[in-house]
């Protein structure tokens, strides 16, 4: 995989309050990513490692389809989005501020 994709797969962290339940509590530290939309496991994978300098134990990915909402008669659609739950070998942490 060449570095200019993998670097261009991890959009953004997911901020709510499952994932902050998640990366705080268990053994192994989990972290949800907003990743692209057409990114594999084996590239979330890779782009995590060298992003982030840390071991990779699995990665979960979902699609999550975006709601229709409506403000009066005006109907609008928020967009969909994937995600990708990344669980770290024991012993290692993301620090989202140190990115190489």
């Amino acid at each position: 995989m060449k570095a200019e994709r993998l670097l261009q797969v991890i959009l953004a962290p997911v901020i709510t309050e499952k994932a902050t339940f998640i990366a705080e509590s268990g053994e192994k530290p989990q972290f949800a990513l907003r990743v692209a939309p057409d990114a594999t496991k084996p590239e979330v994978k890779a782009a995590v490692e060298l992003l982030f300098k840390v071991e990779v134990e699995s990665v979960s990915v979902l699609n999550r389809k975006g709601k229709v909402k409506r403000a009066g008669r005006f109907v609008g659609r928020r967009r969909a989005n994937r995600i990708a739950y990344v669980s770290l070998k024991k012993g290692q942490e993301l620090d989202f501020s140190e990115v190489n």
